[in-house]
């Protein structure tokens, strides 16, 4: 939706009044700001397609173990997740551009390390800690802390396509990604993804701002407001919402069901997909592809759930993603083939409309019940949404060492995502007195 707004030049937030108008635009600025997030994420989601590709070409080079790659692959999940929460108070102590611009300069430098390792405790602190530091920073709590600040209407659709943004850098680059290391080997691709979260870095400085404040505007949709001081004691604040959040209801049955969540997309699929495809006969490029299909729906699925948050009860839309969820990974095991068979691109197609559309509702009830809070309660949750990656990245890789098949996770992810479909309806509906933790 498109409307007339003014524009002052840019101007400190402590001595700005209403600014009077001076030049009509068309376009809100909020708008831009949400397209330079979006390039942002993109920059930071290349690091998220290269998991699943490496898994095999390290086992070959350096003979360690899917277990021991998994444990990587874990500590980067759980940092990405457990980041969030701190990163989200950062940005209100210092800023959005600054904490993202550094952000995406430790993702490069720990992609960038990868390249001279040797050992698997360099893997670990390269690919787990420096990457999953940076990536956390750049997690779904920048898109909702950007989403709050900017935007008054509209919340659920512009969630809805922030969170596309990590989507659509997997569609972009996990074919590119997948080719390089068929073809030129792991080295060259972990390049790329460095490359690519630098050349970010200048957009993220020169055309990101921390408020509408900042150039004289009020939110999208909203009235003009001064902007706020800095928040001191990120770590503490962080801290405190935590605890405060964590003697509700609602809080646990979010982290839960978003715990779930990951366990059943960045936990399995993404990380475990390409090899249990390639068990099965199937070529990396193809596998590789059929995860960018599912890029490319994820897309379609999550900008239709911020519109359909912005419509219908969000805990009832994640009852039924989670629940549509878990009866497709039941059936996956049954679908992997050396081909690409039309029942599997039906899954492909499903799954990647379901990947991340639980993401809106979720942030949504985050706002219902924490209000000025919800974007580090949202960090806790979507830390929870990790540790659940994390763990079955671990016990996807230990399965397959185990018993040779990655089976036993597929089933035990379906079982899971039913009981996230009912925790999701347990959710009540939230009360006045939650309106804000911080000041409780």
């Amino acid at each position: 939706m498109l409307c007339d707004v003014t524009q002052t030049t840019e101007t400190p937030a402590s001595s700005v009044p209403a600014p009077p108008p001076t030049r009509t635009s068309r376009i809100h600025r909020a708008w831009f700001v949400a397209a330079v997030a979006f390039v942002t994420i993109i920059g930071a989601a290349a690091f998220r397609s290269l998991p699943g590709l490496l898994i095999d070409p390290l086992h070959g080079e350096f003979h360690w173990s899917r277990g021991t790659i998994g444990l990587a692959v874990s500590v980067n999940l759980a940092l990405y997740g457990l980041t969030a929460p701190f990163a989200a108070a950062l940005m209100d102590r210092f800023g959005i551009r600054r904490v993202v611009a550094v952000a995406l300069t430790v993702i490069a430098a720990g992609s960038g390390l990868t390249v001279f390792m040797t050992s698997s405790w360099q893997l670990i602190l390269y690919w787990g800690l420096l990457v999953g530091l940076g990536s956390g920073s750049m997690a779904l709590a920048f898109a909702a802390t950007v989403t709050n600040r900017w935007f008054t209407e509209r919340r659920g659709l512009v969630t809805g396509i922030l969170t596309a943004a990590s989507a659509s850098g997997q569609l972009i680059f996990l074919p590119l990604l997948s080719w390089l290391v068929e073809h030129h080997g792991w080295r060259p691709a972990s390049v790329t993804v460095s490359l690519a979260a630098l050349a970010v870095v200048p957009f993220v400085w020169l055309l990101l701002r921390d408020h509408p404040a900042d150039v004289g505007l009020a939110p999208y949709g909203g009235a003009w407001a001064e902007k706020p001081a800095p928040v001191t004691g990120a770590a503490r604040r962080a801290v405190t919402v935590l605890f405060k959040a964590a003697r509700t209801g609602p809080f646990w049955l979010l982290a839960g069901t978003f715990a779930i969540c990951g366990a059943s997309t960045n936990g399995l699929v993404q990380t475990h997909f390409v090899p249990a495809a390639h068990d099965h006969g199937m070529p990396v490029t193809a596998a590789a592809g059929l995860l960018a299909v599912i890029g490319v729906f994820d897309v379609v699925g999550t900008i239709a759930s911020g519109w359909f948050t912005d419509r219908f009860e969000a805990r009832r839309l994640l009852a039924v993603y989670y629940a549509l969820r878990g009866v497709s990974l039941l059936f996956l095991p049954m679908l992997l083939a050396p081909a690409v068979h039309p029942p599997m691109l039906f899954f492909i197609v499903f799954y990647g409309l379901d990947w991340v559309a639980t993401v809106p509702p979720t942030i949504a009830l985050c706002r219902e019940h924490y209000g000025d809070d919800s974007a580090i309660v949202f960090g806790w949750v979507l830390a929870s949404h990790q540790v659940g990656a994390a763990v079955i990245a671990f016990a996807g890789g230990l399965a397959r060492d185990l018993f040779g098949s990655y089976d036993p996770v597929w089933y035990a992810s379906g079982a899971l995502c039913a009981a996230a479909a009912l925790m999701a309806l347990a959710i009540r509906r939230p009360r006045a007195t939650t309106a804000s933790l911080a000041g409780a």
